[in-house]
């Protein structure tokens, strides 16, 4: 199994679009197609905005990641949330996932990102997968307003 990444563009937006329903769903989150679409369509038009990475394994777009950008003195500079990781049900439990995250992290620091977050469910599986990784959960609560 060999899993790389490449940058999204709008022509990859038939092969996100219902991955990132499926996740959307998941997570009870409720968004149309039209506008996921809408939206996809303008954040890769808008790289400021963060980037897309689709993941391969052997040439097959097998999932992707969804990276939006901030700025936080904190990290004295740049910081990105990853927000969606998705790798299809066929590609899961190979190590695919820890792989993906290796190679973000060169891609991130080469855009000039300082330091990388992610929410994650206490009780999902992929929490183990997080914590090997080096993620670690800091004394702050994420808390949010919609708009």
């Amino acid at each position: 199994m060999t899993f790389r990444l490449r940058i999204a563009t709008e022509a990859d937006i038939p092969a996100l679009l219902p991955r990132s329903s499926e996740l959307q769903r998941h997570e009870n989150i409720v968004i149309s197609d039209a506008e996921l679409a809408r939206a996809l369509r303008e954040f890769l038009a808008d790289p400021t905005l963060g980037v897309v990475f689709m993941i391969e394994e052997d040439s097959a777009v097998v999932g992707y990641t969804f990276l939006s950008y901030s700025y936080d003195l904190e990290f004295a500079g740049r910081e990105a949330w990853l927000t969606e990781i998705f790798i299809d049900e066929t590609a899961r439990g190979r190590g695919g996932g820890t792989h993906v995250l290796q190679l973000l992290e060169p891609e991130l620091r080469a855009r000039g990102v300082r330091a990388y977050h992610l929410q994650v469910r206490a009780d999902n599986p992929a929490k183990r997968l997080y914590e090997r990784a080096g993620f670690h959960v800091v004394p702050r609560l994420i808390m949010s307003k919609p708009l």
